[in-house]
């Protein structure tokens, strides 16, 4: 079969792999009939996040039919179209039972402490091959397996296996009550739904907060008050615009491959701190692979966690739903602390938030494909990886369609 395989930094590629087989009583195996991709693929890819073991799989998004299970899935049958939440939990542990699927003691096979487990991720993950393929085995598939109602479409159901789960856990954790004004740092993908969640959270002011036009523009047409930090500088227009209170809740989307301002009042700021974003790049991307517009890691990574430390108000929630590695170790943890700041951060609970999405997007309450802004075949794959990589205007989030290939 036909997969996206990841040999290096900066090497991705379409061949072909043996097709997956079931190997505990609990698997699945799903022929994929959507893909996607997403950001954390490229932190891979550009190597902002380390240690992926060549030959895996790439891809933590996916939809697609059952083809066969393990004797101990009962609750599916084959035939079956399902979502596929991008963490893997098995459904028993005490983690799980709380929730916390993100942190399941029983999915890594690296042991307990080792964290989240994931499709198409490094070794620390598992690693899983992922679901840029044209089939993949799925463990625990009583778990890790959804059904999708019949009025939810493949293209709806694709973006309910990681980055509305992800934008609406990252609002969650935010705790956004009704009035609250939130900044969302990042017009990406997860930044759009994090938006989208807030106003299903009954935000009073959501401000939107990016460089790229277009992403700009979508925040403004789903009623978010955009600042484009290449314009003018972001603390400084949230705080001028809130009476100089700041927001009371804020979202960091984006993560290690955050850029500083090139242009405007906020580049100024960002030269006199240059040495310090080469250290923190150099701390995060030791080894990279860049190919013109391709694989160029961001170049200030802590830049936008530290804007939206300084652009909340005092005795705020931040939210964390931006991918660091472990080996970032830059947060300006003194202003947080005089402020009296909560923070909350970590892998969404895929699982835990599925069921209830489905149901608003099955009920025509959210309508998420608005978001989805380019449909290609799996053949097509590398030259999506490289178009969305370079933030070419329009595109926001790239569906593959591996059954486009039989």
């Amino acid at each position: 079969m036909k997969a996206v395989v990841f040999h290096g930094i900066g090497d991705i590629r379409l061949e072909d792999v043996p097709e997956p087989v079931i190997q505990q009583d609990t698997d699945a195996i799903v022929k994929l009939t959507a893909s996607a991709i997403c950001g954390t693929d490229l932190h891979f890819v550009r190597g902002t996040f380390p240690g992926m073991r060549p030959g895996t799989i790439l891809g933590h998004e996916g939809v697609g039919v059952v083809e066969s299970l393990g004797k101990d899935v009962r609750n599916l049958r084959v035939g079956d179209r399902v979502v596929i939440p991008s963490t893997i939990a098995c459904g028993t542990c005490s983690y799980c039972r709380s929730g916390y699927y993100a942190q399941c003691d029983v999915a890594n096979p690296n042991g307990k402490r080792a964290g989240t487990a994931f499709f198409g991720g490094p070794e620390m993950s598992g690693p899983f091959h992922g679901l840029q393929a044209e089939k993949a085995r799925i463990p625990f598939a009583h778990v890790g397996l959804v059904k999708i109602p019949d009025e939810v479409t493949d293209e709806e159901a694709i973006l309910l296996s990681d980055i509305f789960p992800t934008g609406y856990y990252g609002a969650d954790i935010a705790e956004i009550s009704p009035g609250d004004t939130v900044a969302v740092f990042g017009c990406g993908p997860v930044g759009q739904f994090a938006i989208l969640s807030a106003k299903l959270m009954d935000a009073g002011r959501i401000f939107a907060i990016d460089c790229h036009l277009d992403r700009l523009e979508a925040a403004r047409a789903q009623g978010a008050e955009i600042i484009n930090f290449d314009e003018e500088d972001p603390v400084e227009a949230i705080l001028r615009l809130t009476g100089g209170i700041g927001v009371d809740r804020a979202i960091d989307a984006v993560g290690v491959d955050s850029m500083h301002a090139h242009h405007g009042p906020a580049a100024k700021t960002a030269r006199k701190e240059k040495a310090e974003f080469k250290r923190e790049q150099k701390e995060v991307a030791p080894h990279t692979n860049p190919h013109g517009d391709n694989w160029v890691p961001g170049d200030a990574p802590a830049q936008a966690v530290t804007w939206a430390v300084d652009a909340m108000a005092k005795a705020g929630t931040l939210a964390i739903i931006g991918v660091y590695p472990q080996q970032m170790r830059t947060f300006p943890i003194g202003q947080a602390m005089n402020k009296n700041l909560t923070l909350n951060m970590g892998n969404c609970n895929h699982r835990k938030y599925i069921p209830h999405l489905l149901e608003l997007v099955r009920t025509g309450a959210v309508e998420p494909t608005e978001l989805l802004s380019h449909v290609q075949p799996l053949t097509s794959a590398l030259e999506a990886y490289r178009a969305f990589d370079a933030r070419k205007p329009g595109w926001m989030k790239v569906e593959l369609e591996p059954a486009m290939l039989t």
